[in-house]
């Protein structure tokens, strides 16, 4: 006598499916969330590292010249040679063109003699928003 075992196969039904499926989502959002604002933590992270990077290439540049850029010739002078007076002595690039712009496209501004330090000079990014004199500028003061 032959007997067949009907083998009957357990899957998941609709409901768990929509119920896992409906976590992983609420996983997933949270952890967007979480994340939202690394990326601008990380752009104002390098526009302040860059200040920094900028002041030790002013202040090499003072160390071989005894002087810093004049406001004409700006933070240029430290990626290409300046053409106009007072001429640098001994000139090496100590920047690549592409640092002359912050995390939000914007070129870094320098200013001799500074706003914030009269007895010396400002460097400092615009920030996201793009405007001077905002809360979001970030400079070496």
């Amino acid at each position: 006598m032959k007997t067949h075992l009907i083998s009957r196969t357990h899957g998941f039904t609709l409901m768990e499916m929509m119920l896992v499926l409906f976590i992983i989502a609420l996983i997933l959002g949270g952890g967007v969330y979480l994340m939202k604002n690394v990326g601008q933590d990380a752009e104002v992270s390098k526009a302040k590292a860059d200040t920094t990077s900028w002041e030790t290439n002013l202040i090499r540049y003072k160390t071989r010249n005894l002087f810093v850029p004049t406001q004409q010739q700006g933070l240029e002078a430290l990626v290409t040679q300046p053409n106009s007076d007072p001429k640098p002595k001994i000139w090496v690039q100590l920047s690549k063109p592409e640092a002359l712009t912050d995390p939000w496209g914007h070129k870094y501004q320098y200013r001799n003699p500074g706003k914030h330090n009269p007895s010396s000079y400002d460097v400092f990014s615009l920030g996201p928003d793009g405007n001077e004199g905002t809360p979001d500028d970030i400079g070496n003061w």
